[in-house]
């Protein structure tokens, strides 16, 4: 297994983190992992008894008597300034967020046609917006702190569209074009984003998915062997390198150096006209 980031620097290891999806699969482990290392950890997620559950067991991995583990009860997809409200909440009790790890998702798999129309409307809700909202309530803390960390969790299926997977994949490939675009924006203020792009990982919502795949997913999926979730996460929390990005992603990348350096100057010039207007 190889995955799966395009960041180019690993951010040292931080005392808060927030994690979305926080109460299975790779988010648990993620919130595990970074336990393990000291961290205070905000759980995020809908279901209030999963939360309660996860928590207890991640408090198992205690470092130290001053860590804590909050947990909060929201839909990420749903309702942004309920969002913002309930991440600001955590964000008093617990400090600023320093790592902002956006692991909500889901997933519907079969044949394009027979696929629910509304399914591809909640996908994009959960899988795309869900992490949109978060990111947009931390972001300008981070910015003004002039540190931290956005990871977006995407999936394989989020660089290679596959049969079966035409109302998940997209919602994958988005979190790429946000990412992207959000990593030029906000690399001036020394803030980083990672993308994930995990391969097949046994999780709860890898079980229930298998349940309908098509049999040409099946047979795909079979082609390479399912991780564990404990690895995937300790392969985001290192912040792995990608080492294979095609012709067209290092076309992008030879470009990429000119385009920041017209947002970093777009920025001071911004800042001196501020501070030129307040001294007036």
């Amino acid at each position: 297994m190889m995955i799966f980031s395009n960041s180019e620097l690993t951010l040292p290891f931080s005392n808060n983190f927030q994690v979305t999806g926080g109460s299975s699969g790779i988010g648990k482990c993620i919130a595990i992992e970074c336990y393990k290392q000291g961290a205070f950890i905000t759980l995020i997620a809908r279901d209030e008894n999963k939360l309660l559950q996860t928590k207890k067991e991640i408090e198992k991995y205690c470092v130290n008597d001053k860590q804590v583990v909050l947990c909060i009860s929201v839909d990420v997809s749903k309702d942004y300034e309920q969002v913002e409200n309930v991440l600001k909440q955590a964000q008093e009790k617990l400090g600023p967020v320093d790592m902002l790890v956006n692991c909500a998702g889901t997933s519907v798999t079969g044949k394009f046609e027979d696929i629910e129309v509304n399914s591809f409307e909640r996908l994009m809700a959960v899988n795309y917006l869900g992490s949109v909202y978060p990111s947009r309530a931390v972001i300008a803390t981070m910015k003004e702190r002039r540190m931290g960390r956005i990871v977006f969790v995407s999936s394989q299926a989020g660089q290679l569209g596959l049969f079966g997977y035409t109302a998940y994949s997209p919602t994958k490939f988005a979190l790429r074009g946000l990412a992207e675009a959000l990593q030029m924006e906000v690399k001036p203020y020394n803030v980083y984003v990672t993308v994930a792009y995990p391969p097949d990982t046994d999780t709860p919502g890898f079980a229930e998915e298998s349940k309908t795949k098509p049999l040409e997913t099946k047979l795909i999926s079979e082609t390479s062997s399912v991780c564990q979730a404990e690895q995937v996460a300790r392969v985001i929390v290192k912040d792995a390198v990608v080492v294979c990005m095609g012709i067209f992603r290092i076309v992008g990348l030879f470009y990429l150096g000119s385009f920041d350096s017209i947002v970093r100057r777009c920025m001071m010039q911004r800042e001196k006209s501020e501070s030129a207007d307040k001294t007036e």
